[in-house]
């Protein structure tokens, strides 16, 4: 039995948006505009962007190799086994958080009208005995939607989509109609004048919720092998749901600076907050007096959530799926149901996620580490599809990026500067998820679970300075580090770094020889 071809441009297109507006709405605003002020709508592009042009480089790689769990098979064609395993090992560890970190936040607002789902420990609401009760079952009915039916799995998606897209335009159109003050705009682009205000901005892209809200566009790779129509259906859902999402979402930050009454910023942006767990949207719903809204936005902030965490299971499975697929992980990992889907990768995901359901540091914290780990995994996206330009140029490519030379170099710089933006707090913690994976990696190697050959260790050796390398200059930089390499050099030290890192991926890269594709991946004939 094998995977089928079945998401259609439209619904990949969907579950993708889906995926990608989440939690991140509800909190993201705030958090941006705390630490950018009226600039955050500067972020806002800045991330939209920088994920788009990595995005086009997925879009290629993806319509030209179709498969399950794109991000573990196509390292596996330009660099081998052992990259393979490190970039799919820290993207499933990053994925498999979003599903329990996505229900955690719709409890936490179900908590205001159900007060025993959370308790407070240290200022921070964790779930109570019967929020895990209720996480449970909810993870669980996110499980069985994925496995039970198709056709339950679009309709479901089609119905949270299109709830969701609904609430964001009344929201956006009420509050800019309702209260619109301009003076909080002053000072945008004065900011952008000095090095303080850019470290802001920058900041606020990869520990604010923006880079974080756009994680979903590669729910777009990972289901690219049971998908029809891959040239439009593929592109059409990496590239355009980012470029959908980043209007919603600068719509969202316009009409949340604007609607702020200027009391609440006298002692500047940092301070800016709301009474108790409401969220801001709803914070300001209820200080316009727009009960209406309040309890919409109430729903929808169980429902977004509700509906990203969907897909992450959907989309997470097929990682582990592919993981199996090639040889890291036991093969009964593979198995599929009667409705061709990977049922036991899904349901190991949800006993593994449910592990997580642990007094979390709070959802900005949480953001900054997933951030940094999935940034692992995009910048693939630029190396492989270099790597597979040289050693397979008369391969077809139903969809080509234009001036890849120049543009994929750009977005592995910018995947670069997403990592270091996260801070030493965060890269720290992710360097050990690395140092276990690559342990995990050892023995199974020693034990000859995964066989690995000369050229695989070969081409995987320029993981290793990549890796020290991005750990290195976060120690010693500006955010968070020992402020050795002050802010503004930081940029040209990360320049030299990713372009020495780049050559080294390249000219290391997996020969078409020394590749056995229809041995090693599923590709598009044996669907």
């Amino acid at each position: 039995m094998s995977l089928h071809r079945r998401f259609t441009p439209l619904h990949l297109l969907m579950i993708s948006i889906n995926g990608m507006v989440g939690s991140a709405w509800l909190f993201a605003p705030l958090y941006a505009a705390k630490i950018a002020g009226s600039a955050a709508i500067i972020a806002w592009l800045i991330g939209g962007i920088g994920t788009a042009v990595i995005a086009l480089t997925f879009a290629e790689l993806s319509v030209m190799f179709p498969v399950a769990g794109g991000t573990a098979q196509i390292p596996q064609i330009s660099h081998g086994i052992l990259t393979s395993f490190m970039v799919s090992w820290i993207a499933w560890l990053s994925a498999l958080t979003m599903a329990p970190i996505e229900t955690q936040a719709m409890l936490q607002y179900a908590s205001t009208y159900f007060t025993s789902l959370t308790v407070i420990e240290n200022g921070i609401p964790v779930l109570s005995w019967v929020g895990m009760i209720v996480a449970f079952l909810l993870m669980l009915t996110m499980c069985i939607i994925n496995v039970a039916s198709y056709n339950g799995l679009i309709r479901s998606n089609l119905i949270i989509f299109s709830f969701k897209i609904l609430v964001i335009l009344l929201t956006v159109t009420v509050l800019i109609r309702t209260s619109f003050h301009p003076e909080n705009f002053i000072g945008m682009f004065s900011i952008t004048t000095n090095f303080t205000g850019w470290q802001a901005i920058l900041t606020a892209v990869a520990t604010g919720g923006i880079a974080f809200a756009f994680t979903g566009f590669k729910h777009g790779v990972e289901l690219a092998g049971e998908t029809k129509n891959q040239a439009v259906a593929i592109p059409l859902a990496i590239v355009g749901s980012v470029i959908g999402c980043l209007i919603l979402y600068i719509g969202l930050q316009i009409a949340f600076i604007a609607a702020l009454s200027p009391d609440m910023l006298k002692n500047g942006w940092a301070d800016l907050s709301f009474i108790g767990d409401v969220g801001p949207f709803a914070g300001l719903a209820a200080g316009l007096g727009l009960v209406w809204l309040l309890k919409l936005l109430y729903i929808d902030a169980v429902v977004s959530p509700g509906g990203a965490g969907l897909i992450y299971v959907t989309s997470t499975a097929r990682i582990l799926y592919a993981m199996s697929h090639i040889g890291y992980l036991p093969r009964w990992l593979q198995h599929l149901n009667k409705q061709s889907f990977p049922v036991t990768a899904i349901f190991v995901n949800f006993i593994l996620g449910m592990f997580l359901f642990l007094p979390l540091p709070g959802w900005q914290a949480m953001v900054s580490f997933l951030v940094s780990g999935m940034v692992i995994s995009y910048a693939m996206g630029p190396v492989s599809l270099l790597c597979l330009r040289l050693e397979r140029p008369n391969d077809a490519r139903p969809f080509k990026l234009p001036a890849a030379w120049l543009i994929c170099p750009f977005a592995f710089y910018f995947c670069n500067l997403l990592s270091y933006w996260c801070g030493w707090e965060t890269i720290w913690k992710l360097s050990i998820a690395m140092i276990i994976g690559a342990a995990l990696f050892s023995i199974a190697v020693i034990r000859k679970q995964i066989t690995i050959s000369h050229y695989n260790i070969r081409s995987g050796l320029w993981m290793v300075p990549y890796l020290i390398g991005l750990v290195l200059i976060s120690y010693l930089g500006a955010y968070g580090g020992k402020e050795i390499i002050p802010f503004g050099w930081d940029f040209v030290v990360i320049a030299i770094f990713s372009a020495v890192i780049l050559y080294l991926a390249v000219i290391s890269r997996a020969t078409i020889n020394e590749q056995v594709l229809d041995k090693n991946l599923e590709i598009a004939s044996t669907y």
